[in-house]
């Protein structure tokens, strides 16, 4: 058992993170005309701009609250006068928030995917099976809040933390050794993410490399009216 949870939590995380960097480079440099995010918009618009909205904004906030609740050192929050159980109040609080909103949107893309005849048609076996594990990737984030509230100590919290700061600083063995007795949950939570991050090149998630922000800074059009 010692052994596999090494290689799932102080192995595995190398090898996805590897592809998922190596992957998007190679189809980027190779398979340009793929690299879009294959809109339906003309088939359906009503439904994917509900879900599609309510989606997006669930799932920014929910890695944001990842990125900086698990890659922050435990000695800031200190110094800011945070303990692990007040943090984990709030990130049991606007996880769950989020969490649903972005169930709710995931909800309406999957029914409207897999129930509209024509965007079916349209839909590659990656696209369906990306989406249902985003669901059930939710859905575990989801059961972990369940979870937590169970234990209010942010022990395990803590644990999840220092497993994602070992593995940002290429400290695998520690990181396994973290995580070797939370519950299953959050370890499943773990893997299902390392392997979308696996699956992430393969799929059209690469449209997240193509965020457009450099629209903010683009000057204003001046549209006129013939007259």
């Amino acid at each position: 058992m010692s052994y596999l949870n090494h290689l799932f939590f102080g192995i595995y995380p190398y090898i996805a993170f590897s592809v998922f960097l190596l992957g998007s480079l190679v189809r980027y440099d190779r398979d340009q005309y793929t690299w879009k995010t294959g809109s339906s918009q003309l088939l359906e618009s009503k439904q994917l701009r509900k879900g599609s909205t309510a989606f997006h904004i669930g799932v920014i906030a929910i890695l944001l609250g990842h990125f900086v609740g698990l890659l922050t050192p435990g000695g800031v929050w200190h110094a800011l006068g945070v303990s692990a159980q007040f943090k984990q109040m709030v990130a049991m609080g606007v996880g769950g928030f989020f969490g649903v909103i972005c169930f709710y949107g995931l909800t309406i893309l999957i029914k409207r995917r897999l129930s509209n005849p024509r965007i079916r048609a349209t839909s590659s076996k990656m696209d369906i099976t990306i989406l249902l594990m985003l669901y059930a990737q939710l859905i575990l984030g989801l059961i972990s809040i369940l979870v937590s509230a169970g234990h209010m100590d942010g022990g395990e919290m803590l644990k999840l933390m220092a497993w994602a700061q070992n593995i940002v600083i290429f400290n695998g063995a520690d990181a396994a050794a973290a995580v070797s007795d939370v519950n299953p949950i959050f370890k499943l939570h773990i893997l299902l993410g390392m392997t979308l991050f696996l699956l992430f090149p393969f799929s059209r998630l690469v449209h997240v490399w193509s965020v457009p922000l450099k629209y903010f800074k683009r000057n204003y059009q001046v549209v006129r009216s013939k007259v």
